[in-house]
């Protein structure tokens, strides 16, 4: 039975318990209270300590001057003074759940060990990870959102009584990291705010701390408010990791990380998965999932009624409305009427809670305080969602207490569901609480902004079913002991297994792969061997036709998605099985295998699909049909505007030369072209950090040739010199490479190419790896015993201090007015370097009219080794390396109207 609160009392409840709490002089710092046996989980958090917080009389609001009391935003407002919103401890927020019968939650981590915990990931071993977003408003004008002051700390329960007691920080002293994902053993991958690389970071030492850095990948990141930046970077089933606003997917293989392009997720804070591989992302502002329709890989589809009439609509307990939106998108009874916002998400696949929610999607709604439950259901090829709990008018979980905020949510190794709450005043970031807003009003009515720094992580459990005790110890387990968790019920234990055999590339399990895909009774258990195989590049041809022909459609679905590996990696008879697979009689099966020859392009795909929407009414067929023909036109338009016609005639000059030459050992799709035994013949191009740092390794190369191991990996093919093609046909190639199979790079011009030529027109032989290496321009990694300044710096921002080092990231630095004659920036390096090149991004507007760029070993005596003039965007200025220098100076030389800024610079070194 759900139960009705009515908002005063229950505040006034509030109030009357913390004053107890006060009465027992609480200690938090050794978790003390009225008796000995008090559990932490009873102690209130700091703010309720206050007794100013609730004796002061309650503050008067005023409304801001040039607020239209008429508008649907601030018409019917409350703006009577109000009590204050009262922490509650973990065991008293306890009781103001609402849960559906035979649930049961339990706090298993709470403030003050964690504080601010926005997301969190179980590693091989079963220690949870805590990201811990400890800038994240801490006060109601963001103030010190971006100071290097967050962490992620690692929880251990090794009592085994299902609260997690035992800590490591493991990465301290963090710009609002994005995300954790663990790595293997001791390792994980995280990345910063405002920053465009991914970070390995491993404990070498075993004391539970990262001692070393390595750089992951590039290309990932974004700038802009924190709320609108890459998060919950995913390894899902297909050996791909997915992240929020990255239109591309990336892949870990033993030859470095690729990336491919993929469709716009159109998610904020959440990335997941269900046992079929399918990824959901969760929408922020928007308040819904999105692309979960189909893999993200075949692009995005709109569906008209995929959202069922009343989706939208939460049913909240929560009555302050305290909604951005304001009282347009407020209740009578001043709850929530639309959903606004929402943070985490996960398709619950574990085995210790009703079957009914298995495998099924679940995300944190924290303006409504709920955590809804979604019920797909299916519909010729397509999904329709829907909240099972609508005509009862209620929600999967929902929560009494206004600070209950529910950011995101996993299935955990005991089988069991997990959910953090963040359990803070203020879940708007600063953008949304100004001056003068609607919501900046509701939060001070109820002294909202007070409260922060908290943060629990609940278990929820169910009547009957107890959690599984079984502590994970994969890091200590072969390759063979891994493959039976292929088997596991709970969907955490079977994608762990999967990704750490193709971390350790394990070769000899691939006859117990092969014998579970073939005899197993579990289809979760033989999608999951098939897939581990694709992994460990050991899936057979032979196999993917056996299984293209199975009795379960979704067996049949799995062998069609996994075949697109081999096809590009040349298996082109697999067109044939696409033809044949898209007339299937499931209708699944058939969207599928007219999604694999969209996106591998097949010889005459466009009219392949014109054939099928002929033959094939299902509403599926039609819908994804007529959509990958609108976009196949669209891309047509695109490709004649896309670059620049000196840039287009490279590119198409390129990718004619690498389609008939280089694609037999670099492969079609740039992913290389595996040998008899699995290796590569040559390295991939799709996400190479060698071929997308600098241009002349690229076109030294091609010049002159390459032998000898690539950072210690041996390829069987040759890379022969090149020289007698011409500049063009040597820059059209590396300009092609540099901007297909998910690489984004610049161009580069005949002339370039005649430079290194005639610098290079004396070698005798071909390059050796470690030698061409050396004399390659490497960009130097901004370190924090760099010293950056500049004679003007403005404020950058909210909350933010002036840092002339922002100029190395997504965030930028400018000048703090227009740009004068003499205004520099100057670069202090530790040691000197030979420096040689320099970028950075202008923007569109703020470019410097004209600058040189001089070097110096002291700082006083110069030697001006370039000039530069305006130009938008990326501004690249090279010299000749002679001396070796610690300081690099940037100085204007002509006044300006616009300020002068820049972003995502770069030094280059010899």
């Amino acid at each position: 039975m759900k139960a009705n609160f009515d908002q005063p009392i229950l505040i006034s409840l509030m109030r009357i318990s913390n004053k107890l709490i006060l009465s027992c002089g609480v200690s938090l710092a050794f978790f003390s209270g009225c008796t000995p046996e008090k559990s932490p989980f009873d102690v209130s958090p700091a703010d309720s300590m206050d007794p100013k917080r609730m004796e002061a009389p309650y503050p008067a609001i005023s409304i801001p001057e040039d607020a239209d009391m008429e508008s649907p935003v601030w018409k019917g407002i409350d703006l009577s003074p109000q009590p204050p919103v009262i922490p509650l401890s973990a065991n008293e927020e306890l009781k103001t759940f609402i849960l559906q019968p035979g649930y049961k939650l339990e706090p298993i981590l709470s403030e003050p060990q964690i504080r601010e915990p926005a997301a969190i990931q179980f590693d091989g071993n079963g220690r949870m990870y805590v990201l811990e977003l400890r800038t994240y408003m801490q006060d109601i004008d963001a103030n010190g959102e971006l100071m290097p002051t967050s962490r992620i700390s690692r929880w251990e329960d090794q009592d085994n009584d299902g609260v997690y007691e035992t800590s490591v920080i493991f990465l301290d002293s963090l710009v609002f990291p994005r995300y954790v994902v663990p790595f293997g053993k001791n390792t994980i991958l995280s990345m910063e705010s405002n920053e465009d690389n991914v970070y390995k970071y491993t404990d070498t030492d075993g004391d539970g701390k990262a001692d070393k850095k390595e750089l992951f990948a590039s290309g990932l990141g974004r700038s802009g408010n924190v709320e609108h930046q890459t998060s919950f970077l995913t390894w899902t089933m297909d050996n791909w990791m997915y992240s929020t606003y990255n239109s591309r997917r990336i892949r870990w293989t033993p030859d470095g990380v690729i990336q491919e392009s993929a469709g716009n997720p159109y998610g904020q804070w959440g990335v997941t998965q269900d046992n079929y591989g399918q990824t959901w992302f969760q929408d922020g502002a928007g308040g819904v999932p999105q692309n979960f329709q189909f893999p993200l890989v075949y692009g995005n589809f709109g569906v008209k009624g995929q959202y069922k009439d009343g989706f939208r609509e939460p049913f909240s307990l929560i009555k302050l409305a305290d909604f951005q939106p304001g009282m347009r998108e407020t209740k009578p009874d001043g709850s929530l009427s639309n959903v606004t916002g929402s943070a985490g998400n996960d398709v619950f696949r574990g085995d210790r809670l009703p079957k009914e929610i298995q495998n099924q999607y679940f995300y944190g709604e924290p303006v409504g305080r709920i955590v809804r439950q979604v019920k797909v259901e299916k519909s010729e090829g397509l999904s329709y969602l829907q909240n099972p709990y609508r005509e009862a008018q209620s929600e999967f979980i929902q929560s009494a207490d206004p600070l209950f905020r529910p950011v995101d949510i996993a299935t955990a190794p005991d089988g069991t569901m997990y959910i953090v709450d963040m359990y803070r005043g203020i879940i708007q970031q600063g953008n949304w609480t100004q001056d003068g807003s609607y919501l900046r009003t509701k939060i001070q009515q109820y002294q909202m902004d007070d409260i922060a720094g908290n943060g629990r992580i609940w278990r929820l459990t169910y009547e009957g079913m107890e959690r599984n005790k079984e502590k994970p110890r994969m890091y200590e387990e072969t390759s063979a002991e891994l493959v039976r968790h292929l088997s596991n019920p709970n969907g955490w234990w079977r994608d762990q297994a999967q990704q750490l055999i193709i971390l350790n590339q394990d070769k000899s399990v691939v006859k117990d792969l092969e014998n579970l895909l073939n005899t197993s009774e579990n289809e979760l258990t033989r999608i999951h061997a098939l897939w581990t195989l694709e992994g460990l590049n050991s899936l057979e041809l032979s196999m993917v036709k056996k299984l293209m022909k199975d009795s379960s459609p979704q067996i049949r679905i799995q062998a069609l998605r996994a075949s697109e590996s081999l096809y590009k990696y040349g298996e082109k008879s697999l067109a044939a099985d696409y033809r044949e697979m898209i007339k299937d009689s499931s209708t699944d099966v058939a969207l599928q295998a007219l999604l694999s020859a969209y996106v591998l392009n097949i010889d005459q795909v466009e009219a392949l699909i014109n054939t099928i929407l002929k033959e094939n009414q299902s509403e599926g067929i039609q819908i994804v049909g007529t959509q990958l023909l609108e976009r196949m036109a669209k891309e047509k338009e695109l490709a004649a505007t896309q670059y620049a016609p000196q840039e287009l005639a490279l590119f198409t000059k390129g990718k004619s030369i690498f389609d008939s030459y280089c694609s037999t050992c670099h492969g079609v799709k740039g992913l290389g072209t595996p040998t008899g035994g699995g290796e590569l013949i040559a390295p991939a191009f799709s996400g190479s950090p060698r071929l997308m740092s600098h241009p002349e390794y690229a076109v030294k190369t091609l010049l002159h040739g390459l032998t000898g191991a690539l950072e210690g990996k041996e390829y069987e093919g040759v890379m022969i010199a090149m020289e007698s093609n011409d500049d063009e046909y040597i820059a059209s190639v590396v300009s092609y490479i540099r901007n297909d199979f998910g690489n984004s790079g610049s161009f580069v011009s005949p002339e370039f190419v005649a430079q290194l030529r005639k610098e290079t027109e004396g070698r005798d032989g071909t390059y050796q790896f470690d030698e061409l290496i050396e004399e390659i321009p490497k960009a130097l990694t901004l370190q924090d015993n760099w010293k950056i300044t500049a004679s003007s710096t403005a404020l950058q921002g909210v909350g933010s201090t002036k840092d002339p080092s922002y100029a190395f990231s997504f965030k930028g630095w400018q000048t703090d007015g227009p740009q004068k004659s003499g205004m520099w920036f100057q670069i202090e390096l530790p040691k000197e370097r030979n420096l040689t090149e320099l970028q950075f991004n202008a923007g569109e507007k703020e470019f410097p009219r004209k600058y040189s760029v001089s070097i110096s070993s002291d700082g006083k005596n110069w030697i001006k080794v370039a000039d530069g003039s305006r130009e938008a965007g990326m501004n690249t200025i090279q010299w000749k390396s002679g001396e070796n220098a610690r300081f690099l100076k940037i100085e204007v030389t002509e006044n300006g109207d616009e300020a002068w800024a820049m972003k995502q610079l770069t030094l280059f070194a010899r």
